[in-house]
């Protein structure tokens, strides 16, 4: 692998556009981005305007809000600049930016967002966006992700998503999508909303559902502190009073070489010539604490916690840098005894703040297998270690392949399935991998949930359903080398489209509306001369010069 041209690795001390303060049980974001800070060369942030690096540096700040601050209950979302909140993904930035990078950052941006939402759903941290100033395109897309927006009224300040009018694209598909699904804006006003460039401010901005209140300058400081305490009222995490120290998240150890990355319990191994990549996730090494207070002194060493690290980092590091690698091979390694004691602490446990938050990291980590666009094989064959959390990686997957060896039965893999597969990890349709897998039909359901803590061999996981080919040790590499072969041959697009939709089969959410509309609609638009062509809205912008559309409505 080359040099990374990204990392996501981060820390406060490497902040450029973020600060944090801490007051009791409210942590405020505050965003104050410098201009010449831009991850890549080549244009200015101007405007409070972001770009990926904000973005790293924003989802690396909620981490730490998570693990190292149990104590905080709600989290206000707001700007260091006078009048001016965030004007959104930075234009020249996207018009500069290669599709495959507006692509990818556009679904970066999505998932940390929908971070804010997973976060308040499944573990009681609320967040409050407190514009204080022009709010626009992306702006408003990060304010939309709170649970509340407070608006200051003085008279200038308003909302806007003005993508459509100003630069011929779609407001990150987020936004289109938050305002009719989460704020239920009306259609007509969502509409004449999504086509201004000027936005909505005042009274109206509350009455058309856009924020949920207004606040006049001289008392907007103290209606966001009373918002965001309300909202800390309604949190369940620790808070002051039962929280105990945070785990400090101190910077990931990987070896990175030419054709791979090398965690602790990570490992990927990258196959050039065949656009393959190998993600081994290794079981717990040794014996794991028993009690929330030896996890919690363990700190980000606690084996969960890490791995989990870990396997987002990669996941991360694969799709942003390595675009030619579209097929991504699944593997496991290690002890079960010891995959199995994890997930049984973590099940025993799970009402303790560190645990839960170590088991809503593994949701959103595993939760970016489902919305990448690369095809996922999971590969269960000899010293695999198919269990519980580890099982997920194959369920998961777009094909699973198990080995089967009936003369060898001592040799040969095993898939077991654990509490934890019934529910803690469900993906952004809200269903867990498998309800989604047998489109929750009764039977099939009942026969999974009486195997959990079996041993099932091949012919056990196929009779459940729970793989999809069984070869034998005579077949076995030949028929995964034909797969990955056929796979190798077949259009990207064409394979994008495909498993956006299968691996979403039966129930959607707000949040598959979002990346199945960032796959299809936007992938169409970023590649439209209408935006990105010679005189596209996206080229000229801020040159002065106007943009020429192609008018045939396709």
């Amino acid at each position: 692998m080359q040099t990374p041209t990204v990392e996501y690795q981060t820390d406060p001390s490497q902040y450029k556009h973020w600060s944090v303060r801490f007051d009791g049980e409210i942590a405020t974001l505050q965003l104050n981005i410098n201009e010449d800070g831009g991850i890549r060369p080549g244009y200015k942030l101007k405007h409070n305007s972001y770009d990926l690096g904000v973005d790293i540096e924003l989802h690396d700040a909620l981490q730490r809000i998570r693990f190292e601050h149990p104590e905080i209950k709600s989290v206000v979302v707001t700007s260091l600049r006078d009048r001016i909140f965030c004007s959104g993904a930075n234009i020249f930035m996207l018009g500069l930016s290669t599709h495959a990078w507006k692509v990818n950052f556009c679904k970066f941006t999505n998932e940390t967002r929908n971070g804010f939402e997973d976060s308040s759903r499944h573990d009681g941290l609320k967040f409050l966006a407190a514009v204080n100033g022009a709010c626009a395109g992306g702006g408003y897309e990060l304010a939309l992700a709170c649970d509340q927006i407070l608006l200051v009224d003085d008279r200038s300040s308003a909302v806007s998503l003005p993508e459509v009018p100003l630069l011929g694209v779609l407001p990150g598909t987020g936004g289109l999508t938050r305002v009719t699904d989460k704020r239920h804006v009306r259609h007509d006003h969502a509409d004449l909303f999504c086509t201004s460039v000027e936005g909505v401010r005042g009274q109206r901005a509350v009455d058309w559902r856009l924020v949920d209140a207004i606040a006049k300058p001289a008392q907007f400081a103290e209606q966001t502190q009373n918002r965001a305490q309300i909202l800390a009222a309604q949190s369940k995490r620790p808070g002051l009073a039962g929280s105990g120290q945070g785990v400090k998240l101190n910077p990931l150890k990987k070896q990175i070489s030419a054709d791979g990355i090398a965690y602790e319990y990570v490992q990927v191994q990258i196959d050039r010539a065949k656009r393959t990549a190998t993600l081994t996730v290794s079981a717990p090494k040794s014996d794991l604490p028993t009690t929330p207070e030896a996890m919690q002194a363990q700190g980000d060493a606690w084996y969960p916690l890490q791995m989990a690290r870990e396997l987002d980092d990669a996941i991360l590091s694969l799709r942003t840098n390595e675009l030619d690698i579209g097929t991504w091979l699944l593997r496991t390694t290690g002890e079960a005894a010891l995959a199995r004691q994890s997930d049984q602490l973590m099940v025993q446990h799970q009402s303790n703040w560190l645990v839960n938050e170590t088991l809503g990291l593994l949701r959103r980590t595993l939760a970016r297998f489902d919305v990448s666009s690369r095809s996922l094989f999971a590969l269960i064959d000899e010293g695999s270690c198919f269990i519980g959390t580890l099982a997920e990686l194959a369920f998961a997957a777009d094909r699973a392949y198990m080995l089967d060896l009936p003369d060898t039965p001592e040799r040969a893999p095993r898939i077991e399935l654990t509490e934890l597969n019934l529910g803690r990890f469900p993906m952004v349709n809200r269903q867990n991998r498998l309800q989604r897998r047998f489109y929750e039909e009764t039977a099939p359901m009942a026969q999974v949930a009486s195997a959990v803590g079996q041993s099932l061999d091949a012919s056990k996981a196929m009779s459940l359903g729970l793989v999809t080919s069984t070869p034998d040790d005579i077949d076995w590499d030949d028929e995964i080398r034909l797969a990955i072969e056929e796979r190798a041959a077949m259009s990207p697009d064409g394979l994008t489209g495909l498993e956006a939709n299968l691996r979403f089969a039966s129930q959607e959410t707000m949040e598959t509306r979002i990346f199945g509309r960032l796959s299809a609609w936007q992938n169409w638009i970023f590649n439209r001369p209408n935006a990105v062509g010679e005189k596209g809205a996206l080229k000229v912008f801020g040159k002065g010069e106007k943009a020429a559309f192609d008018l045939n409505r396709a």
